[in-house]
């Protein structure tokens, strides 16, 4: 489905329901939406690590501008500002009121700047392996020289230069950075994207010298977050390392930490069924009724 929102179209789908019998009654569920990483991959990563809340809550998946099945429009939009106001867009669209939001990765920052600037607007934020401001990237060259092989070094190096410019270029840096954002890599399985639509040019836009990543800084906002918020990161995570859930937790109000020993940086692969129940827990435990 596409929501013609702003000045793009967002691909969305749903999954899950809102409303279920509760004996004579209906019972509301939970709206959580899920915020994919990257920039430059889609929803279809967080539809196959987290497709089983469904069975608890409504899940809204969505292409971010510039990826996937949503609209390409103008590069230069390509940027977080521009990913948190289609965000909030996107949810009044829906008529949803105070939704939980969901964001890994790139998601996670997203979804911080989106509960700092609407904190009325998000209920529950829940953060996975993410990062709050731009010295990820000196954090991530330091770890792939200490622990990489050659052949990765060189592809973090094209990373950060802004080098990835097709699809088939991207494919092959998660081909051979695999291992390293994932302890249960397989080569056998292929690259781990399964129908994943990657798209260089938000990736650049991010990720290149010039990318709205290498200057960003959300931690002069972070107190403005109302929402219940859960942390995760995984203790071996290469460019969103655990040091940095540990300062957005201390710079969140009541927030709460979880670190996953066996992870990296894919926690919905390398320890799914711990990272789901962690999730429906925190939401079951931390209920606060939405906003009509």
């Amino acid at each position: 489905m596409l929501a013609r929102i702003r000045d793009t179209e967002i691909f969305f789908d749903i999954d899950g329901a809102s409303l279920v019998l509760d004996g004579l009654g209906m019972s509301e569920r939970p709206i959580v939406f899920m915020i994919h990483g990257g920039p430059g991959s889609d929803h279809s990563s967080m539809k196959s690590r987290y497709a089983l809340l469904a069975q608890k809550m409504q899940l809204v998946f969505f292409d971010q501008r510039g990826h996937g099945r949503s609209a390409r429009g103008d590069p230069g939009k390509y940027t977080l500002d521009e990913n948190v106001e289609d965000l909030e867009a996107l949810r009044l669209h829906l008529g949803a009121g105070s939704i939980v939001s969901l964001g890994a990765s790139y998601g996670g920052v997203v979804a911080m700047a989106h509960a700092a600037r609407y904190p009325e607007a998000v209920s529950h934020l829940i953060l996975v392996g993410t990062i709050s401001h731009c010295g990820y990237v000196q954090k991530a060259k330091a770890r792939v020289a200490e622990i990489g092989t050659p052949e990765q070094i060189a592809m973090c190096d094209e990373m950060f230069g802004g080098k990835l410019d097709t699809s088939e270029k991207l494919r092959h840096f998660f081909e051979v950075m695999g291992p390293l954002y994932s302890r249960k890599h397989d080569l056998k399985a292929g690259v781990g994207l399964g129908a994943t639509l990657l798209s260089p040019e938000p990736f650049n836009m991010a990720h290149g010298p010039q990318g709205f990543l290498r200057t960003f800084d959300l931690r002069p906002q972070l107190h403005r977050i109302t929402a219940r918020t859960l942390v995760l990161a995984g203790r071996h995570d290469w460019i969103c390392p655990p040091e940095f859930a540990e300062e957005i937790q201390g710079l969140i109000p009541g927030s709460d930490l979880r670190i996953f020993e066996e992870s990296s940086h894919t926690i919905g692969t390398d320890e799914l069924q711990k990272s789901l129940d962690v999730v429906a827990g925190f939401l079951v435990y931390n209920t606060r009724p939405r906003q009509p």
